[in-house]
């Protein structure tokens, strides 16, 4: 299939290497010139401009926007409506506040486009391990975008299919689900990210528990000098804890085993207060989550040890780096 990409940062240009070692083509568009030159070396046409994107698509035409979510993505959304013609289709594939997108989608749908909500999760990875994509929106247009996904997605791989699912229809196996109508994939990668947040929490605080046990306030039977890169080390290995945030802990810890390199001043992308934000409205009791997005607001006046581990998983992850 034919796809314009718009946004063509550390995931977007990614994605596009992806799509077309799968065989898709991509045509890119950036505000930096440099980063379209470079995927045009990569095989990738290129346009200068919106304006020269959209022409040099084929109707209908599919345009995934990577860029950030907020005011950017507000305003990508709002000159391609201009410019888009009946059965086209923008796909937001940010992390886009899930009601942002049920709002846009009435307004395209007054002109007869299509928009689709895809929660993309993969980071810096997502080129060689694929993204697990959650996508919300009518379900015809999904169909049509289904090559799309599949080339994204990690695919099955070589995980074992939980017990009881063997034959069981849809793609969730593969990395990607249709979560349900326009929203529905924002709100589902909204409450991913605020996972996300309390399990890098739960894991920040024991290795914090961990590094002061050798403490000179605790009695000289009770004291341990542990070595937290090893710690980790065994954990990844059949342990109940283990996962890719673990093993993203490890890689950190074995590069930088104090993690001198970062100040532990934690920022928030806005999902981890949205998720909030709904637990509030639909009155459901969200206690871990909550309290791991104060702690990265206290991160921001005292920084501890545990502080200097989420930053250097987040890093690790999406390649995001500390402020300062």
């Amino acid at each position: 299939m034919q796809i314009g990409m718009i946004g063509l940062g550390k995931m977007g240009a990614n994605m596009v290497r992806r799509l077309m070692a799968g065989g898709h083509s991509c045509v890119g568009f950036d505000v930096n010139s440099a980063s379209v030159e470079n995927l045009k070396n990569a095989g990738a046409q290129g346009a200068s401009t919106l304006e020269e994107l959209i022409a040099m698509l084929q109707p209908p035409r599919i345009i995934w926007c990577m860029v950030p979510a907020g005011d950017l993505t507000e305003k990508t959304v709002a000159a391609l409506s201009e410019l888009l013609d009946e059965n086209d289709i923008i796909i937001d594939g940010g992390n886009s506040f899930y009601k942002d997108a049920v709002r846009r989608a009435k307004t395209l749908a007054d002109k007869g486009i299509h928009y689709i909500d895809v929660g993309t999760s993969g980071g810096v990875w997502g080129a060689t391990r694929g993204y697990c994509l959650m996508v919300g929106g009518p379900k015809q247009a999904v169909q049509l975008l289904d090559p799309i996904f599949k080339t994204l997605a990690p695919g099955k791989g070589d995980i074992e299919p939980t017990p009881g699912r063997d034959n069981h229809p849809g793609t969730a196996d593969q990395g990607y689900l249709h979560c349900g109508p326009v929203g529905s994939g924002h709100f589902v990668k909204m409450i991913h990210n605020g996972i996300e947040y309390g399990m890098m929490m739960a894991y920040a605080e024991g290795f914090d528990i961990m590094r002061n046990a050798d403490s000179d306030n605790l009695p000289d039977d009770y004291r341990y000098d542990l070595d937290l890169t090893e710690i980790a080390e065994v954990w990844r290995r059949g342990s109940v804890v283990e996962s890719w945030l673990l093993d993203l802990t490890a890689t950190a810890l074995v590069e930088d085993p104090d993690l001198s390199n970062y100040s532990g001043y934690v920022e928030d992308s806005g999902e981890g207060r949205w998720t909030v934000q709904a637990a509030i409205e639909e009155a459901v009791p969200a206690h871990v989550l909550t309290a791991a997005l104060y702690s990265r607001f206290r991160s921001r006046q005292q920084n501890t040890f545990s502080d200097k581990m989420i930053s250097a998983m987040r890093k690790q992850f999406g390649g995001h780096v500390e402020k300062g």
